[in-house]
């Protein structure tokens, strides 16, 4: 069975600041998908040249993706643990022009684990033997759930015969009567049974072929898998499926559990799914081991009791190893590479500022000569010496020596920025400065945003590199020359939209 589900269309936009935004069409649900059905959709651009496409994340997910944009992927069924129930899916869809415009885009997919149902093959022959307690074990080689489930087996009752019953483990126990071993002999039975798995109920029919002859017992404890010794990390799950069976009948299995050699481990964690099926899940977590150890090592010993107090165990040994907590690992990853970003964009904001005030600076530079001037005034030419009378007191003259003559006035324009303000030299300097540290950061930002937009990419060794490659950029000595404002803080707490207006390719992820 097929599923394809169509992706009406990508809209690119281009804004009138040149910066372009893909737009994902989504009505129909498309980025949610159980597995082993088919998704295929086409990517569009609206645009007069068709762009060429790219993608980024499909390493082992099997995606053909083309550079015209088709898109098809059937995800696998081993892709989601049955346990986990989904999954999420990052995927990073570039279109690019030959004229260096380029549009990116992160698709979320969530792959939701599709249950299977159980796969039945031919069963070796039941053979049996007359006046005796026959018994046949259903082979977990030929009987299993390719999801890895619990399996329950229920009998037909319209087609079994007299006497013979099937367990819901799969034991069939039949003590044939004298006529219906005869029977047997040129008449082989074929007894048609029901597989389930659990919890899902999805069933399966198989038969089992019933001759003449015997059949040994199976063990009355069998553990899946079957190692008495197992080791994990700490951030995997350890799944065991524990089958219980009793000469006496499942119905006389009293109880069914496990002792742990470490009380961490919790009771919670074995689950009965029948009285003679159960199931034991347990995931240590990273703070199980101490760092010191590096590894720890647990028994865990499961037993059956049966109304008379018979038992029977089985122990397992776990083996746990430290393990890198890399949830934690990739939010410190992350905030380390959103920190870069917002160092640059603070200084990119810082020097766009600076420019304006460099800009204006200029200008009024350039008027200076035109405003600013100097204002001159000299004696001229003295043409004599005479007493002059000045009133004193009433009646009374008093007699002063005066000069006279011609007084020279000059009003003389200069270059008011040579002498009066600051050379036009200095300021264009500073100009040039400022843009070169700001094109280069701007360029080494966004690369660095691109590069590492996945979680997988960040886990590289090359990341903090090429981190360190902003910092010489982001502290340049040239900095002292442009004499920025001292008063402004060194970093801004800037949201994610803000940092994207400045970095499109920067990922929230």
């Amino acid at each position: 069975m097929r599923f394809s589900l169509a992706l009406t269309f990508f809209v690119l936009v281009a804004l009138i600041s040149n910066a372009q935004k893909l737009q994902v069409t989504d009505s129909t649900g498309w980025n949610s998908l159980p597995e082993g059905k088919e998704l295929s959709f086409k990517i569009y651009a609206l645009d007069s040249i068709a762009p060429y496409f790219t993608i980024e994340g499909v390493d082992g997910y099997k995606i053909h993706f083309d550079s015209v944009g088709n898109f098809k992927w059937s995800p696998s069924y081993d892709l989601v643990d049955r346990l986990e129930k989904e999954k999420e899916i990052n995927l990073i869809v570039q279109a690019e022009w030959k004229d260096g415009r380029r549009v990116r885009k992160t698709l979320n997919f969530t792959v939701l684990h599709q249950n299977r149902p159980p796969v039945v093959e031919d069963l070796p022959v039941f053979y049996v033997k007359q006046s005796s307690a026959n018994r046949y074990q259903i082979p977990s080689e030929y009987v299993n759930d390719p999801d890895g489930d619990p399996l329950v087996f229920k009998s037909i009752q319209s087609q079994l015969p007299e006497g013979v019953v099937l367990s819901s483990l799969g034991l069939l126990t039949w003590t044939p009567s004298r006529n219906q071993f005869n029977s047997l002999k040129n008449s082989p039975l074929l007894l048609e049974f029901v597989v389930q798995d659990q919890p899902e109920k999805a069933e399966t029919h198989g038969k089992i072929k019933i001759a003449q002859t015997q059949l040994d017992l199976p063990p009355e404890m069998l553990l899946v898998p079957g190692d008495s010794s197992v080791t994990i990390k700490e951030d995997e799950r350890l799944n065991l499926k524990l089958y219980v069976s009793d000469p006496n009948g499942d119905e006389n299995i009293n109880s069914v559990g496990f002792v742990p050699s470490d009380s961490r481990i919790l009771g919670s964690s074995l689950v009965l799914n029948t009285n003679s099926q159960s199931e034991f899940t347990w995931s240590p977590g990273y703070y199980f081991v101490e760092e010191a150890e590096k590894e720890k090592l647990v028994v865990i010993t499961f037993f059956a009791l049966d109304k008379s107090n018979n038992r029977v165990q089985r122990k397992v040994g776990v083996k746990v190893l430290d393990t890198e907590n890399m949830e934690e690992k990739d939010k410190f990853l992350y905030q380390k590479y959103r920190n870069s970003l917002i160092q640059a964009k603070s200084l990119i904001d810082l020097l766009g500022q600076n420019n304006e005030k460099l800009n204006k600076a200029y200008k009024q530079a350039k008027r200076g000569k035109k405003n600013r001037s100097i204002l001159n005034a000299s004696l001229g030419a003295t043409t004599g010496l005479a007493p002059v009378a000045i009133p004193n007191d009433p009646g009374t003259y008093k007699a002063v020596s005066a000069i006279g003559g011609t007084t020279v006035m000059t009003l003389g324009t200069l270059e008011a920025t040579e002498v009066i303000g600051k050379s036009k030299s200095d300021i264009l300097e500073k100009m040039k400065i400022n843009v070169e540290i700001r094109n280069q950061l701007q360029l080494e930002a966004d690369n660095f945003a691109r590069k590492y937009a996945l979680k997988s990419s960040r886990r590289n060794k090359e990341f903090d590199p090429d981190r360190d490659k902003l910092l010489p950029i982001i502290n340049n000595q040239k900095l002292v020359i442009l004499e920025l404002d001292a008063s402004r803080p060194a970093i801004t707490n800037y949201d994610n939209k803000e940092i994207r207006k400045t970095f499109p390719d920067f990922s929230e992820q």
